[in-house]
């Protein structure tokens, strides 16, 4: 009998975990589930944590992350700081190659940097490489994209010059937005941005909404070390699917558990599931540029006090997650994130001080506040913009009609301002370092979607940036955050953990706080 008709004879939940296989788990080929598509494979134009998880499994950077997220060489074999921080050079390995066979050369990187910068090809992270000899005036389009500050010395060296010191550069490479871009045709004729492979694996095939396929390149450098032949991302978007399918012995791991099977699966699968503290938070953002929240400070922290995120990660989430009262995690590398005032009062006196903050505001029962809260469509987010449009109404008489969007549209609702008020939002940090979260919140930042702007938030951040002594930098950043939560600029709720179900046979996996697990780092006992 076929395994999936065999699957389909089954029931749901319990029943499907006692009449499940591993037969689709059978040989070497890793199996692994995807919440969304990728949007792209184009690692300048690439966003999503999606993305980034393939991305990082077929190109590789000049730095890579081991599986316990310390910083390892990569593509590069070694690399100098000059005295003032200000200029890197790289050597790039002899023996680094594209999966054709064409040598991986520091031009490749140049063009990678370069294309991130482009407004041509308007690279969302475009800002995080800003500190470049003259990156800003290239984005702003000031300047044409070979102004950039990275050089090919010769075929294995780079040199990248900064107009000041970035302490967590270093870091910064590891991320998909900063990979080598392959300047020619690949022979299958598909656009070279996407098909080209340096890392440990290429794309064989990609079938939107249901499958992206990997396998071995046997033309990476470090090919000898890597154990597992195919890489199969199942793109699989409702979580109870996801589980379904490792029940079902379709999956090595899974992108996440549903939150309502949490507690079955904890007490199911033991120590396959894998739960660790992660470097992201959810919130729910204003829009800053109009009414009713723009010039309204009261209003804001009314709103964001009346919330009791003890309930909500306890009941709602319910996995582990910690209550937030910073927008930087905890666990974040050199820095003590300051927290909201209120932290440490109880929900009774949040409520009490967030009805007198209502009325300054200008509403109560005879006004009541009447907004928009907008969300992903997803039966997650719905219980929980359920719950916080509750507390809402119970706290304050605020009157919330909740809204559920496609999530690209929902994205460019938030980018546009037109007509968000209150919106859904979370951030992955893409390094380990405060400045991933912060810069975010920076006037010019094309990734600010509350339209926050404080010119001495700004002004912090910029004397962080130019400071090379570490202690006096991560001063200035936590008096940062503490500007900014006191202008309630957005609502944090809560820290992520990650959550992946994780099959006895794979070996090599190891929590950390990015949540990194690269495939070339995992092997498969068939023992299992």
């Amino acid at each position: 009998m076929r395994l999936r008709h065999f699957v389909l004879a089954c029931v749901f939940g319990a029943l499907l975990a006692a009449c499940g296989t591993d037969a689709q788990l059978d040989g070497n080929t890793l199996h692994r589930g995807l919440a969304t598509d990728p949007e792209s494979l184009d690692p300048q134009k690439a966003r999503s944590v999606q993305a980034a998880h393939v991305l990082r499994d077929i190109r590789e950077g000049l730095l890579g992350l081991s599986p316990d997220g310390e910083l390892v060489a990569a593509a590069a074999e070694s690399w100098e700081v000059s005295g003032d921080g200000l200029v890197y050079t790289f050597r790039i390995r002899d023996d680094a190659r594209w999966s054709n066979g064409e040598a991986l050369t520091a031009e490749h990187f140049v063009a990678g940097l370069q294309r991130l910068v482009d407004p041509a090809v308007a690279g969302f992270y475009a800002q995080t490489i800003e500190d470049i000899v003259n990156a800003r005036a290239i984005i702003a389009g000031d300047a044409p994209v070979d102004a950039l500050g990275a050089t090919a010395v010769d075929a294995n060296t780079l040199e990248i010059t900064l107009e000041r010191p970035v302490p967590y550069l270093l870091s910064l490479l590891t991320h998909p937005s900063t990979f080598p871009a392959y300047t020619g045709d690949f022979a299958d004729g598909a656009g070279a941005a996407d098909s080209a492979s340096n890392g440990a694996y290429r794309l064989a095939s990609w079938a939107p909404g249901s499958l992206l396929r990997l396998e071995r390149n046997v033309n990476y450098w470090n090919d000898d070390a890597t154990a597992i032949d195919n890489v199969y991302y199942h793109v699989l978007v409702q979580d109870v699917t996801q589980l379904n399918r490792y029940r079902s012995g379709e999956l090595h791991i899974t992108d996440n558990v549903p939150p309502e099977h949490f507690k079955q699966v904890r007490e199911e699968y033991g120590e396959q599931l894998r739960v660790a503290p992660y470097l992201g938070t959810y919130y729910y953002g204003f829009n800053l540029t109009r009414p009713p929240f723009k010039g309204n400070k009261a209003l804001r922290q009314a709103l964001s006090m009346a919330i009791d995120r003890d309930m909500l990660v306890n009941r709602i989430t319910g996995r582990g997650e910690r209550p937030a009262y910073s927008w930087v995690p905890p666990g974040t590398n050199n820095y003590d994130p300051p927290e909201l005032g209120f932290s440490e009062l109880s929900q009774d006196v949040r409520n009490d001080v967030a009805r007198r903050l209502y009325e300054e505001a200008g509403y109560g029962p005879d006004r009541p506040l009447s907004i928009e809260l907008r969300y992903n469509t997803s039966a997650t987010e719905q219980r929980f913009a359920l719950a916080v449009q509750a507390m809402w109404a119970d706290t304050l008489g605020v009157e919330t009609t909740l809204v559920a969007e496609e999530f690209q549209v929902l994205l460019e609702n938030i980018r546009e301002r037109a007509v968000t008020e209150v919106f859904r939002g979370s951030w992955i940090g893409d390094y380990n370092d405060a400045q991933t979260f912060l810069g975010l919140m920076q006037s010019d930042s094309t990734s600010n979607m509350t339209g926050y702007s404080n010119p001495e938030y700004d002004s912090l951040l910029n004397r962080a940036a130019a400071q090379t002594d570490l202690e006096r930098r991560r001063l200035y950043l936590e008096e940062a955050e503490r500007l900014m939560l006191a202008d309630h600029a957005m609502i944090p709720l809560y820290f992520y953990v990650s959550k992946h179900l994780v099959h006895p046979s794979v070996r090599g996996w190891q929590d950390n706080v990015l949540d990194y697990h690269y495939s070339q780092h995992l092997s498969l006992d068939a023992a299992q």
